[in-house]
């Protein structure tokens, strides 16, 4: 098992070395931002390292949204992201499932995911696997109760999606993780990479905040759990001061 961090976008090998990761995961444009991704000053040393990359797609993405000035911009950065990760050798993008609106119809939502795959199918798939991550928030969201996110799976498994499993997430979202993995699989058919998190706030609240391992509301014999069954490269979304040793730990305690 692979395991590394989520680390800054614009030295991700130096931050590699410094918290002994396997794995980088970064942005490669503003994560608030609509501006299309520039070269990667690095993307050469990326593709030749080691190191298993990953991108992060921006938080403002919302494939799901029935309102055409998010939807559609959203629609053309997932391409841009996608094409701009394979230049630096990213494994996947890691794109949020997104949500609608109180009054909207969440199968409206479900079926622009699908248009979403269904039109970059007609013009040869993504760049890169595109993974879908669980949220932790949100009545309307689409990958945030795992109910939804079947109906989801549903629309876009055949299009080879894959999954992002965040335990802060999935803790915040009201989904125990005892047995997640399993879980996931059984909707899935997959998991591509675990976004490895503790979690700040209560079971159920909803609030997406990370903490380090051992230093939120999730015990961590049970974070190391989610390791063991996931079978998938762990990525840490953690507070960097923290980073190494919450990778030293999981090397130590993680069967795999």
């Amino acid at each position: 098992m692979r395991i590394g961090a989520h680390v800054r976008d614009d030295d991700p090998i130096t931050a590699a070395a410094e918290r002994g990761a396997e794995i980088v995961q970064f942005f490669l444009s503003d994560p608030q931002g609509w501006k299309a991704p520039k070269p990667h000053p690095q993307a050469a040393e990326l593709r030749d390292s080691d190191l298993a990359v990953f991108i992060h797609s921006p938080y403002v993405i919302n494939v799901a949204s029935l309102n055409n000035r998010i939807r559609i911009p959203s629609r053309k950065a997932v391409a841009q992201q996608a094409k701009a990760a394979a230049e630096v050798g990213a494994q996947g993008l890691v794109v949020h499932g997104g949500h609608v609106t109180k009054d909207d119809d969440p199968a409206e939502g479900i079926a622009n995911w699908r248009k979403l795959f269904e039109r970059q199918a007609e013009e040869g798939g993504f760049a890169v696997p595109v993974l879908i991550e669980n949220t932790a928030g949100g009545a309307n969201a689409m990958a945030r109760r795992f109910d939804v996110l079947s109906r989801l799976w549903d629309a876009v498994g055949e299009f080879g999606a894959g999954f992002c499993l965040d335990t802060c997430h999935a803790h915040a979202a009201g989904e125990d993780l005892p047995g997640i993995a399993e879980r996931v699989r059984s909707i899935t058919g997959r998991i591509d990479l675990v976004h490895l998190n503790d979690s700040r706030d209560a079971f159920g609240s909803s609030r997406d905040r990370h903490a380090n391992i051992g230093a939120g509301e999730i015990d961590p014999d049970v974070l190391v759990a989610v390791c063991d069954t996931a079978d998938a490269p762990v990525v840490v979304e953690t507070p960097g001061d923290g980073q190494a040793d919450d990778i030293g730990y999981l090397r130590d305690k993680v069967r795999g």
